[in-house]
């Protein structure tokens, strides 16, 4: 019986397929097979409701600071080491800091990091700078060694110290130059990558809080950017960046004393450190794996955002993209390690478990990557093909307007902007997505860890960037793919056209047209 009516629908859809061109066979598949849409749909709503509702969480609570004028310094006890007692030695009530740059092939900046950071305002016997150095190029090893030379015939204190593999990256660098014997006195411990470049008195600002503070254990600055400016590219992510220190980061430091360390840019007190267990490279996120235990262990974080340190924005979208899958991955892959871990964590309240589960970690990290893709350049896209779905006009324009601006407002000098940032982030959500299920499911890319380039100021790479690259060379096929499915969406939509910007932006990275040209 199943046979036959199988051979009579074969019989009868012959003709009619016969009659069709392409475009017609795809929409008659699409319209026996609509009701595979309608559970997504059900469920991104419900997505989209929590999504909107921990923005504006985060927005309220930041507001609710502002307004209040509840900077660090007033909530918490801040108190300069700087005295005007003639009898005591300046560095008498200043405590012992240890100062780490972890470097890796990185010549373009390496000088400008640890220039900067023999700069700052300390008195020098109170100071180590530890230069981490991983390299495996001997240019960028020599460069390391003489601006370490130099800086010692000038008195300060620092170390550079290389490693005979790199096991563990950043991690196993960090936790190798914690053995050291002459780290034993140091009360509180400074990182700052290759290309961060700290104000002199980053120091002065920073230490009070962890020196005043017992509870605390981490004070984490801002960040500002030497080439916000130089491509569209780089002025998209200076506004993603100053909506996550801006609300992000200020909320979670007002409202829980908690925020993802940014992995630079912050000062640590060595106790609470060695009390989380130290540095692990489990995961390509160790700063993120060590904010989470030092927080379970009952520690608070503060994020002070008046003071900023400068530093590059990769400029090159290939390492952008490698930046992302880090940003992304990583954090997917620590939930997975951790949710049992937070769960059966003794002495920790309910609260404080649901908000590192749920907002932290699976609406944050996990859920609006992968919602964001799936939805805004698959399930929407997709509507236009069945007229009777009707996705409400809060979920497609209310919400996603509200948090659109929510991020904007962060930098207000690149509103315009704003439609180039939207379109932008709806294809990153793709490598985004990618990275998170890469991280959820462990494949093999769930270690890969790609330093992020940068140029520096005055590089020949900076002063010639404008490299013509062959056709080919350029095109990205995954952003082509979906650029094409977003087409075809929007052709059967061409009275309203809602879905050619989507597909334009897919097609424009995928053809290699943004950014910046820089040989990999």
């Amino acid at each position: 019986m199943i046979t036959l009516k199988c051979s009579a629908m074969a019989t009868s859809s012959d003709g009619l397929f016969a009659d069709m061109n392409f475009l017609g066979v795809i929409g008659y598949v699409l319209e026996q097979t609509r009701f595979i849409f309608l559970v997504p749909i059900l469920n991104v709503l419900v997505i989209s409701l929590l999504l909107f509702i921990d923005a504006s969480y985060m927005a309220i609570v930041v507001a609710i600071v502002k307004l209040r004028g509840r900077t660090p310094e007033k909530v918490l006890r801040w108190e300069s080491f700087k005295t005007d007692d003639v009898e005591l030695a300046p560095s008498s009530n200043h405590p012992m800091v240890l100062i780490q740059i972890p470097i890796y092939n990185e010549k373009e900046v390496c000088q400008l990091s640890i220039g900067a950071v023999c700069k700052l305002s300390w008195p020098l016997d109170r100071m180590i700078v530890q230069v981490l150095d991983d390299s495996t190029d001997p240019h960028s090893k020599e460069l390391v060694r003489l601006e370490c030379k130099k800086w010692a015939s000038e008195g300060i204190n620092i170390k550079s110290e290389v490693r005979d593999s790199r096991n563990g990256y950043k991690a196993g660098a960090l936790t190798a130059g914690m053995k050291h014997s002459y780290v034993e006195g140091c009360e509180f411990v400074v990182i700052f990558d290759a290309d961060f470049q700290p104000e002199s008195d980053f120091l002065e600002r920073t230490v009070p809080f962890l020196a005043h503070n017992s509870e605390i254990a981490l004070v984490q600055a801002g960040w500002k950017y030497v080439n916000a400016d130089e491509c569209c590219m780089t002025r998209i992510q200076e506004m993603s960046l100053n909506y996550h220190f801006a609300v992000e980061q200020k909320s979670g430091s007002s409202m829980h004393g908690f925020f993802g360390f940014n992995g630079t840019a912050g000062v640590w007190r060595i106790s609470a450190l060695n009390e989380a267990g130290g540095w692990q490279d489990r995961t390509i996120v160790e700063d993120m794996d060590l904010a989470v235990r030092a927080y379970l262990n009952g520690w608070k974080f503060v994020f002070v955002d008046n003071i900023k340190v400068s530093n590059e924005l990769p400029s090159s979208f290939r390492a952008y993209r490698y930046q992302q899958h880090r940003w992304s991955c990583g954090p997917a892959n620590l939930f997975k390690k951790m949710a049992m871990e937070i769960i059966k964590k003794e002495n920790v309240s309910l609260w404080k478990k649901a908000y590192l589960i749920y907002n932290f970690f699976f609406v944050r990290k996990i859920v609006v990557h992968i919602f964001t893709f799936v939805f805004y350049c698959l399930i929407l896209p997709a509507t236009v093909i069945f007229p009777e779905i009707e996705v409400p006009k809060w979920t497609t324009i209310y919400i996603p307007a509200t948090i659109t601006i929510l991020n904007a407002i962060a930098t207000p000098k690149s509103f315009y902007l704003i439609l180039y940032w939207i379109l932008f982030e709806n294809v990153m959500a793709m490598h985004r997505s990618k990275g998170t299920l890469i991280g959820l499911l462990e494949t093999s890319r769930v270690k890969e860890w790609v330093v992020t380039q940068k140029l520096g100021e005055y590089n020949t790479l900076r002063e010639n960037l404008l490299t013509h690259y062959s056709f080919p060379e350029r095109l990205r096929w995954r952003e082509i793919m979906v650029g094409m499915y977003l087409f075809i969406c929007g052709y059967y939509d061409f009275v309203f056209g809602k879905t050619y910007l989507y597909s334009t932006a897919f097609f424009i990275v995928g053809v290699g047209y943004i950014g910046m040209s820089v040989p990999s």
